[in-house]
């Protein structure tokens, strides 16, 4: 859930060259724990639950929004604690500056929270939300189903993503799936409109993924992944054309995405870091935009875009990769 609910694009180290010895020093735990869990991208997976909602039909509650985006971002931390735990052999090589290679926690203590952290999750999805939200004798079947396929994805996606060409195609089912669980937390039936929302997620994190894949090289190695990304432009053209507040976000969400790509192509300060920090803030803007294709009131669209502003703000002190 890239830049997603559990399993972030931008945690993908595949291949790169040794770095710097790790500090003799430890930091502190808390610090670990916000560098393990990358903190800084979690508004992306808050815009996700806001619009997994909305596509459904649904109307955005406290009460049901507030346990969607604790248990999401359960997720979402466990599966960044598993990437780093995961891959803690291969960072002692080519990401010394990670936690672990640093000496600052050791890799069971990261293996056991992040499991823990995607039980908490589950959990989260287990609380009677429908009777609370009016949905009375309702059975979280879907959120609850959706959670432990998430679960799963994240883990396997971490285990395997090295090795499985498949991987970023694992990446985006896992966010989509935030727009499944999002539906169906409150009772809200599954329509078409979530599911292309979600075949769009999935194209834009495909492209994401693939970039981060190559974080460690020089250049990136194709470019024609990068046409995922444009496959939720081609389905926001009708928000664009209506000339309204709305196509604002389309122009912003298109330009942003220029600009990452630029990092990518650029014969001087070309950094494939900077391009995937900046895609997975995008993943905010693609809520808002396709939150603004159903026609709902614009404050939901303008609020899943202001996750965006927040990761910007956030990657500033916590590491988005």
């Amino acid at each position: 859930m890239s830049g997603d609910a559990g399993a972030d694009p931008g945690a993908d180290r595949t291949t790169g060259k040794a770095g710097a010895k790790p500090a003799a020093s430890p930091a502190p735990l808390w610090r670990s724990y916000l560098a393990l869990g990358r903190v800084s991208n979690l508004p992306t997976v808050w815009s996700n639950c806001l619009a997994g909602v909305i596509l459904a039909g649904g109307v955005p509650n406290a009460l049901l929004m507030l346990a969607l985006v604790v248990s999401l971002s359960l997720f979402y931390t466990g599966g960044m604690f598993l990437n780093d735990a995961f891959d803690h052999r291969f960072d002692r090589e080519f990401r010394p500056e990670r936690p672990i290679p640093q000496g600052w926690i050791s890799p069971r203590h990261v293996f056991l929270a992040g499991f823990l952290l995607l039980g908490a999750g589950e959990l989260m999805l287990l609380l009677p939300i429908g009777v609370a939200v009016g949905a009375v004798g309702f059975f979280p079947a879907v959120p609850l189903l959706g959670g432990l396929a998430l679960g799963a994805l994240i883990t396997y996606y971490n285990y395997r993503h090295k090795t499985d060409p498949l991987s970023p195609l694992v990446m985006a089912l896992c966010r989509a799936l935030i727009y499944l669980i999002a539906g169906g937390m409150g009772g809200i039936a599954i329509s078409a409109t979530v599911g292309w929302g979600a075949v769009m997620l999935v194209c834009y994190l495909i492209g994401l993924t693939y970039v981060a894949k190559q974080e460690n090289l020089t250049e990136v190695k194709n470019l024609w992944p990068l046409l995922f990304l444009a496959a939720p432009f081609v389905q926001g053209l009708p928000v664009l054309l209506r000339l309204s507040w709305e196509s604002l976000l389309y122009a912003v969400f298109l330009g942003w995405v220029a600009y990452a790509i630029s990092f990518l192509l650029r014969r001087q300060g070309r950094s494939i870091p900077r391009a995937v920090i900046a895609l997975i803030a995008g993943i905010s803007l693609l809520d808002g935009l396709l939150i603004a294709g159903t026609g709902a009131p614009s404050i939901w669209a303008f609020a899943a875009a202001a996750g965006f502003v927040l990761t910007l703000f956030f990657q500033r002190y916590v590491a988005g990769t």
